[in-house]
């Protein structure tokens, strides 16, 4: 472990404020050359807890090896857009990780598993059948989950309700109020990340304020969605490339939504944590269990 792992590990501000990212792929060929730099910015404005989940089977080991390394939570699953490249003994690699590593307290959930409908020619009673076996895997273990939802609100929730699970996080949630609603009744909280800080996100800030303050979660799925002062429109991307998001972000979207909602800064991100260990119950654990 370097010098600056270290100091991730056990540096902590009684007084600073602290942020959770529930979302963020720690494990993307982005993060490799400089991944202890990357939390260690991130500690040093208040993110003191990162939720890291899989996206397939073959990232578990690298992404729990990552959860230990800088004392953060993670996640397995198997990704909609993975399944392409999944077969069905993955599912069976799968439960047995789940199994293997089920007493560990830095595993918080199953995911990053979902729908996607967005993106074309994909074959969706295949992406399904992934979606159902995972919620049956979670429920088994008495785990939430991380949703990937991309145009597929109601069919998740058709899955959520058949095969229940104990609640989770709706990731990169934008959908409709009722659909909002209807994860929420099913013990879910939804997460805002980079796209909550651009104006014309219109849909996503009403959702950020008319929302129950319980559902409410932070995240950054760094290195993607990069809030608004780090975005790069296509236009100028030949001349300026885009800029990789990072955790550090979490405390630019919590303004944002600080400022939709009237809150100070401190109480949204007590709320939001707050939000997130009632949803990730193993996460709260693990702050207690933390030096």
């Amino acid at each position: 472990m370097t010098d600056c792992s270290w100091w991730v590990v056990m540096w902590r501000a009684p007084s600073m404020i602290e942020w959770i990212d529930t979302h963020c792929h720690l494990d993307a060929p982005e993060f490799a050359h400089d991944v202890a730099d990357v939390v260690c910015r991130a500690r040093t404005v208040g993110v003191t807890r990162l939720v890291l989940p899989a996206v397939r089977v073959a990232d578990a080991a690298r992404v729990r090896e990552l959860a230990h390394a800088f004392d953060a939570a993670y996640a397995l699953g198997i990704h909609p857009l993975a399944v392409p490249l999944s077969v069905d003994e993955d599912l069976r690699t799968l439960a047995g990780l789940l199994d293997e590593w089920h007493d560990d307290p830095r595993l918080v959930a199953v995911g990053e598993i979902g729908l996607d409908h967005f993106v074309p020619h994909q074959d969706l009673q295949r992406q399904a059948h992934f979606y159902e076996a995972q919620l049956i895997l979670a429920r088994a273990r008495n785990l939430p989950v991380l949703l990937h939802v991309r145009r597929s609100a109601d069919a998740l929730l058709k899955g959520l309700r058949r095969f229940g699970v104990p609640g989770g996080i709706a990731h990169a949630f934008n959908g409709s109020h009722l659909q909002a609603q209807r994860f929420a009744e099913l013990g879910f909280a939804l997460g805002f990340g980079g796209t909550l800080t651009f104006e014309r996100s219109l849909q996503i800030r009403r959702l950020a304020v008319d929302l129950p303050a319980t559902a409410l979660v932070l995240e950054t799925d760094a290195p993607d969605i990069p809030p608004k002062g780090l975005y790069r429109p296509a236009a100028v991307r030949h001349e300026f490339p885009p800029v990789r998001n990072e955790p550090a972000q979490v405390p630019v979207i919590g303004q944002v939504l600080a400022d939709l909602r009237g809150w100070s800064l401190p109480e949204t991100a007590r709320i939001t944590a707050a939000n997130a260990e009632r949803v990730l119950p193993r996460l709260a654990q693990l702050k207690a269990c933390s030096p």
